[in-house]
């Protein structure tokens, strides 16, 4: 993991610097990390980006304790997994990371309200849509049958266009990171769970 030390160092100073207790900390891969309208798109909340890029599941286990020092927030957005996917990783895998980081987030903040953003249709993983499927069936079940303060937001399903191919505006011209569009919509989808909690 120490290919991450830069930015998880990056993300300590931050912390230092600002002092700030956010209401919300959206963490994970660079889905976050480059979601520039954060504060715009979540007017009702104080938020905090703590997205690291080309952050794994896996790595956000890993770094959880060191990334969270001194924060305690009311609510915690994640998403990260495709990336580990990516890396060749298997469904079966991301899932144990998830159940690692569910512990994780409840030795360190008990019953926090959580939510996790189901893995997105990139373009450029499109080749592995029915592993991202299954990961995110993984996950969603074991949320449901836990029945406790995680919930599951599904952007999979909206991201897709009427033939059910991932619809293009979504993406940059790389294919796998968000549009301006893309991030709109997943602004409009995470703050209903959010005002609603």
């Amino acid at each position: 993991m120490f290919w991450y030390e830069d930015e998880v160092r990056r993300l300590e100073k931050e912390r230092l610097v600002t002092g700030r207790n956010p209401d919300v900390i959206f963490y994970g891969s660079s889905s976050i990390r480059m979601w520039d309208s954060l504060n715009l798109d979540f007017k009702h909340a104080e938020v905090v980006n703590l997205g690291f890029g080309g952050s794994t599941l896996a790595a956000c286990v890993w770094f959880f304790e060191r990334v969270m020092l001194h924060y305690n927030p009311r609510a915690l957005v994640i998403y990260a997994g495709d990336n580990d996917l990516g890396d060749g990783r298997h469904p079966e895998e991301i899932f144990i990371f998830f159940q690692q980081l569910m512990l994780k987030v409840a030795n360190r903040f008990g019953e926090l309200p959580c939510y996790f953003v189901s893995l997105k249709p990139s373009l450029s993983r499109w080749h592995k849509a029915d592993q991202l499927r299954y990961t995110n069936n993984l996950i969603e079940s074991e949320i449901i049958k836990l029945s406790n303060n995680w919930k599951f937001i599904d952007v999979f399903k909206k991201m897709l266009d009427k033939s059910g191919q991932p619809e293009r505006s979504y993406f940059l011209d790389d294919r796998l990171h968000l549009s301006e569009k893309g991030y709109q919509l997943w602004g409009d989808i995470i703050n209903q769970f959010l005002i609603h909690r």
